[in-house]
């Protein structure tokens, strides 16, 4: 199975670049399942249904959340209506949408999609990410129930994403990293056939800070005190993820391309 994975799309550079590219890429690729992570894709700060149904239009077949999942209100309702948007496992107790959820791609082959947050450097508490995601695995298992599976590890230490990628290996086609907006380099498959990346990086303008305006956040590194409002920077975006290929029978990883399209980094495609 051909797999991408697009890293958090922010404010509306990152919406165009998935809006103009993704739906080319399916076709040139053939890619047979995408994911999207849209937390950061209405002005930086959650996703609005407007904004998701957009990214599913595009050919998005299933979107991720993050900390910010409910930041857009709307979404808290919206949610429940559609279940091709998967808030964290761990996110909180009575949380509405789910956290994991087994889709059906071409052929008929089966994909677990999976997101929990980290809890390492977060501002919140959240519950332990590695027995919220160790169930489900066991549920669907790789190569039995599911023809592939995804987790989408969002955090801010690398280290942590690293350790769910070993936890999940050989159960798992792909543990990949949300959440910093730093695209990182070390896309490798795992000793048991888990492809793995620190961090997808995010879709949006690099000409910036973490995909804000420059001015701000360096005003407050600088001074220490706010003086206006962070906005997404506006500049072409660089849509950034991963490509896998997978084994139907075992579910496991193949080949893993770490992917730059557009804008300001360097191109790296499969």
């Amino acid at each position: 199975m051909k797999i991408l994975f697009l890293g958090d799309v922010m404010g509306r550079a990152g919406r165009a670049a998935v809006a103009e590219r993704l739906p080319g890429l399916r076709a040139e690729w053939g890619l047979d399942f995408v994911v999207v992570n849209g937390e950061n894709a209405t002005g930086g700060a959650g996703l609005s249904p407007a904004h998701a149904k957009a990214l599913l239009e595009a050919g998005a077949d299933c979107l991720t959340l993050g900390d910010h999942a409910f930041d857009q209100k709307d979404m808290l309702s919206f949610i429940e209506q559609e279940p091709r948007i998967l808030r964290p496992l761990n996110y909180a107790k009575g949380a509405p949408g789910k956290g994991a959820r087994v889709f059906t791609a071409a052929g008929g082959r089966k994909v677990l999609v999976a997101q929990v947050l980290g809890q390492v450097f977060m501002k919140r508490p959240f519950d332990d990410p590695f027995s919220a995601i160790d169930p489900v695995l066991r549920t669907h298992a790789l190569g039995g129930g599911v023809q592939a599976a995804l987790v989408d590890m969002h955090c801010e230490a690398t280290s942590e994403k690293m350790a769910m990628g070993h936890w999940c290996d050989g159960r798992a086609s792909l543990v990949v990293g949300t959440h910093t907006h730093v695209p990182t380099g070390d896309a490798q498959i795992l000793p048991d056939g888990t492809a793995f990346l620190s961090d997808a990086g995010m879709c949006g303008d690099y000409d910036s800070i973490i995909g804000m305006e420059k001015l701000e956040p360096m005003r407050r590194f600088v001074t220490g005190m706010p003086k206006a409002r962070f906005e997404p920077a506006a500049g072409p975006a660089t849509l950034a993820g991963v490509y896998v290929e997978t084994d139907d029978r075992s579910g496991k990883a193949q080949r893993i391309v770490m992917v730059r399209v557009g804008g300001r980094l360097q191109e790296s495609r499969p």
